[in-house]
Parts: C-alpha cells; sequence; structure tokens
C-alpha cells in the first residue's frame, strides 16, 4: 500500500499524470456508458467529471497539477467544435430554407432560459453576482465567461454553471421528451443545443445524426445571439 501512495505521488507531480488519468477514466467511461445501453444517466462526460474529481479531492491533487498535464486534451476542444460544422454544411440547404425560423427559435429559446434563471435567482434572495453569472447559462462555457466578465458577474461561476447545465440537459433530456411525446430529431436536437450547449450536442450527436445536426445549429446561433444581444441587455437594465 505504501508503494501505491509512493508512486501516486510521484505520478501526480508531472505533467503526464492529468492526461493519463484523463484518457484512461474518459476511456472506462464510455465502455460502462456502452454496457449500459447508452443510457443518458451513464452520460460519460457526466461520469468521468465525477470520477476525476472524486479522484482529485481523495488524493489531495491540487487542480493546477492535474491540468498541467489534461491541458492537451483540452486543446482539442476547438478542432472538436469546428467539426459541428459538417452535419451542418450537408444540410445547408435545409437549414438555409428555415434560417428566419431557427433564428427567432434560438431568440426566444436563449431569453426564456436566462430569463428562468436570473428570475429563480431573485426570488431565491441569491446575491446579485450569483443572479448575473445564471444568466448566460445555456451558452457554452468559453462564451460564458466572456459574457459574466462584460455583465458584471463571476466568470468562473458562469463557467460553472454553463458546464452543470449542459450536463443536466444531456442527462435528462431525452426522458423528457419521452415524457412530452416529441419524437421530431431536428427539435429535439435543437431545443438541447439551445438549452445545454456543447454537452447537449455531443449527446445529439450520438442519438442521432439530425440530432446533432440541429444541436450544432442552435450552440451556434446561442453563441451569437447572446454574445451580441446580453451585454446590451444588462446595459440597458442598469
Amino acid at each position: 500500500m505504501n508503494d501505491f501512495v509512493q508512486l501516486w505521488v510521484y505520478l501526480a507531480s508531472t505533467p503526464l499524470f492529468g492526461l493519463t488519468a484523463t484518457l484512461l477514466t474518459y476511456v472506462a467511461a464510455m465502455a460502462f456508458y456502452e454496457r449500459m445501453g447508452r443510457a443518458p444517466w451513464a452520460n460519460p462526460v457526466l461520469v468521468s467529471v465525477l470520477v476525476i474529481g472524486g479522484l482529485l479531492v481523495a488524493s489531495h491533487t491540487p487542480y493546477p497539477a492535474y491540468f498541467a498535464g489534461a491541458q492537451f486534451v483540452h486543446v482539442l476542444l476547438g478542432p472538436a467544435v469546428v467539426a459541428l460544422a459538417w452535419p451542418l454544411w450537408q444540410r445547408r440547404v435545409e437549414l438555409i430554407q428555415r434560417g428566419t425560423a431557427l433564428t427567432l427559435a434560438a431568440l426566444a429559446g436563449g431569453f426564456v432560459a436566462a430569463a428562468c434563471a436570473v428570475g429563480l435567482a431573485v426570488l431565491l434572495g441569491l446575491p446579485v453576482e450569483v443572479q448575473h453569472s445564471l444568466a448566460p447559462h445555456s451558452v457554452t462555457a468559453p462564451v460564458a465567461m466572456g459574457i459574466a466578465d462584460k455583465i458584471g458577474a463571476v466568470p468562473a461561476l458562469a463557467a460553472v454553471f454553463a458546464v452543470l447545465t449542459g450536463m443536466v440537459g444531456a442527462v435528462s433530456a431525452a426522458p423528457l421528451f419521452n415524457l412530452l411525446g416529441i419524437r421530431d430529431w431536428t427539435v429535439r436536437g435543437f431545443a438541447v443545443g439551445t438549452c445545454a450547449h456543447g454537452i447537449g450536442a455531443a449527446r445529439a450527436m450520438q442519438v442521432h445524426a439530425d440530432a446533432g445536426a440541429y444541436a450544432g445549429i442552435a450552440l451556434g446561433l446561442q453563441v451569437l445571439l447572446a454574445a451580441l444581444l446580453m451585454p446590451l441587455a444588462f446595459h440597458w437594465l442598469r
């Protein structure tokens, strides 16, 4: 046992620790996800976050030490997001025809998501900084942090809310759609992309190609609309 502890301390002090831990955990989580029949609650991103988070807490490993290696995976986030454009290109004619309707739907969905979150925070009497940090919770984390900085919120807190929103959306979307009787894959995908940004879009892509494509366009529209309109809205409300 003492040898294992010494080995762990050694590995935790090297940049490769974060990379190795991330890759091994995700591979195991993906295998578990497949074993569970791709059940929403077994989402590999959610499982990986819980396992790695618990591992860091249990081992008293500081996050910067972990991220020193995990940043090599983090760099791939940009190309992964760009890759979502391919299914959109394949459906470009259809998306152009529906452009106006999709934009209005994205605008309405983003407004309702932000208004409900901020309104609930106000009713609960949460601090103003927390209220503002909840506003961009349905926008992908990097953009949510940028918006938070412009509206007087806490960027780190906005990122946490965005990630939690994405995970909740990815896990709960399918059961909720089934309960409501919504079967159209394009509708399901667009709703998930609107509310649960990149994590939800990744889940939609795993389930159905049309759902993934419409989740991708919803994700892009939310980023564009929120980045342009949310700072203006908060400026006018002051």
